[in-house]
């Protein structure tokens, strides 16, 4: 099941010509492409209103496709498949760790819904309040990407179905690790990688306390990693200061995957 829907994603998300492209588009590309709302944000002074959470994110929605984002996907659930035949013993031994339980305990009520989408919301709240276009629009992006992201993950539950670790029920994928991850993407495109390896760093441990908390495997968070670095690249995809375009690549005898530094999008 987890191989035939990362399958069935990496199909759609490469079904679009018009975002089925690797090059990284220069600003004026990307400015026209997000349309209104996006020239009003280069302006600097403009603030992001409310009815943009809801209009926006259907442009959102029609930037998902891409081969980056399939490329993602994919490797995520290839990883995810490889890893499933140790989903229940790497679980277990977390959860059994009294030093794993020291180290991700936070994470299970950072990376919560609440938590993620709260402080998403009060940032755009504080910043309009203020009348600060930078922290409003921040905080749009962080609800968008919140919206964005539980649309797919809860999405890919119902159809997975997948029992918990604990017996509970739609364990595929962690949602505390997708809203993270989608969080720390969002974070990383706007004030570059001295904030978003932090945040991602915050991410991985929320993903860790998932499974010192026996809540979910291996597999679920790795593939809710990859769902929330999607949902957030959608919604900030053409702005930021820097990206990393992920790649595999094959040498004798092996392979592994490439990480490349581009400019700003």
């Amino acid at each position: 099941m987890i191989r035939l829907v990362s399958a069935v994603i990496v199909s759609v998300l490469l079904g679009c010509p018009a975002y089925a492209q690797s090059r990284v588009p220069p600003v004026s590309q990307a400015i026209a492409a997000h349309g209104p709302a996006a020239s009003a944000r280069s302006d600097g002074h403009t603030l992001p209103s409310v009815a943009s959470l809801v209009l926006d994110l259907g442009k959102d929605v029609r930037r998902l496709p891409s081969r980056q984002s399939a490329l993602v996907i994919g490797i995520a659930g290839s990883a995810s498949l490889l890893l499933s035949g140790n989903d229940v013993d790497v679980t277990r031994s977390v959860a059994a760790s009294p030093a794993f339980d020291r180290i991700f305990e936070p994470g299970e009520v950072i990376g919560g819904g609440v938590v993620q989408g709260g402080a998403a919301l009060a940032t755009f709240v504080v910043g309009r309040a203020i009348k600060n276009p930078e922290i409003s629009w921040l905080g749009a992006d962080l609800v968008r990407a919140q919206i964005l992201n539980a649309l797919l993950t809860h999405g890919i539950k119902l159809a997975v179905d997948r029992q918990r670790p604990d017996g509970g029920s739609r364990s595929f994928p962690s949602g505390h690790t997708s809203s993270s991850f989608a969080t720390a993407s969002v974070l990383q495109r706007h004030f570059g990688w001295r904030v978003g390896i932090p945040a991602y760093g915050v991410a991985t441990l929320i993903a860790g306390s998932r499974l010192q908390e026996n809540q979910h495997f291996l597999s679920d968070v790795i593939f809710g990693a990859a769902i929330g670095v999607v949902a957030g690249r959608a919604v900030v995809v053409g702005q930021g200061r820097a990206a990393f375009i992920v790649a595999p690549f094959s040498v004798a005898g092996g392979g592994g995957v490439g990480l490349t530094l581009v400019g700003a999008q």
